[in-house]
């Protein structure tokens, strides 16, 4: 199953996941997307998100107001819809429209596949040095079993004599069993206060998450500039081939 937060205040770009594309507000895009895929449930904390799923046929569920993560609220879904143990939750953000759903089955396949107690998948993009500089993009660096060593707002690895280095840019994909889910948000740590990324708690208990290198042109809409972004993709079809099918 494919769980979608959708918190419907944001400190920088209001109601965002409401705000529309070409007619369709972004959530219904994000939804539209993981369709392919999974089954879809939102989880939300408002009425007028419900409200706005129903009308396209995709089932929500109120969530607390108060959840401090999106993994928080992709939980008490989980309960609320009362998933087993061992299926599989894929948490999937509300503000990437053009997410390509072949990404979310490589994550689901990676899962279907792990052999361990604690299964949590996620991924990651080539970035370039320009990009890996953002500290609004998160970076990661792997080991060479393609698990997670670290992941930082900073750029990592630190490049002391400028070698040629693949950066790798961090997908806000995440991707567990009921089992692990439930783990995951029981965690503490130190590291996800200091970077202000949730996924710290797993490394930082011992944890490992697999991850998987993709190709995307997926990004997040964050403030007014990504949304005209966003609208310029949606009237340029021949720009984002991945979505053609769901431009009407």
């Amino acid at each position: 199953m494919i769980i979608i937060p959708a918190r419907l205040s944001s400190s920088r770009l209001p109601n965002k996941v409401l705000l529309s594309i070409k007619n369709k507000p972004v959530i219904i895009w994000c939804a539209q997307s993981a369709k392919e895929v999974d089954d879809v449930v939102i989880a939300t904390d408002s009425k007028e998100v419900i409200d706005v799923c129903k009308k396209y046929g995709f089932e929500a569920v109120l969530t607390d107001k108060n959840h401090k993560s999106g993994s928080d609220r992709i939980k008490e879904a989980s309960d609320i819809l009362k998933l087993p143990e061992n299926e599989i939750v894929i948490n999937m953000q509300g503000d990437e429209p053009f997410l390509e759903p072949v990404i979310l089955q490589k994550v689901k396949q990676k899962l279907i596949d792990l052999n361990r107690n604690f299964k949590m998948v996620s991924c990651y993009k080539i970035i370039d040095e320009l990009s890996a500089q953002d500290p609004n993009l998160v970076k990661v660096v792997v080991d060479k079993n393609s698990d997670a060593l670290y992941f930082s707002r900073s750029k990592i690895p630190y490049n002391r004599d400028n070698q040629a280095h693949r950066y790798k840019g961090h997908l806000g994909i995440y991707g567990f069993d009921k089992k692990s889910l439930d783990k995951f948000t029981t965690m503490k740590g130190r590291l996800e206060h200091i970077e202000k990324l949730e996924q710290l708690r797993v490394l930082e208990n011992g944890e490992k998450i697999a991850m998987i290198e993709v190709e995307s042109k997926s990004f997040g809409i964050d403030t007014k500039e990504d949304l005209i972004k966003a609208k310029e993709m949606a009237e340029s079809s021949s720009k984002y081939r991945g979505f053609k099918r769901n431009w009407a």
